[in-house]
């Protein structure tokens, strides 16, 4: 199993928290990743960045996620997170 948790604190909530968790529900429904992603939500996460949303996957911090950068961040980090959770 997957564990994302998008902070959805002030800072990453004014820099687009709502729309990065809408695009990853749908990256998830569309790889029929349900059964193999856990998403929640958290709060500061202590990495605030100038840009961007902070998103944490298996306890790993990435930070400045936009929706500009997330179809990169989803196959270059998460897609590949979950195949290595399948083996």
């Amino acid at each position: 199993m997957v564990f994302i948790q998008v902070c959805v604190g002030s800072s990453c909530h004014l820099k687009g928290a709502p729309e990065i968790v809408s695009l990853l529900e749908a990256a998830v429904q569309k790889n029929h990743l349900e059964d193999e992603i856990v998403l929640s939500g958290s709060f500061c996460a202590g990495k605030c960045n100038r840009i961007g949303v902070t998103i944490t996957v298996n306890d790993v911090i990435y930070t400045g996620i936009t929706p500009e950068t997330f179809g990169d961040f989803f196959r270059d980090t998460i897609l590949p997170a979950v195949e290595k959770e399948r083996s």
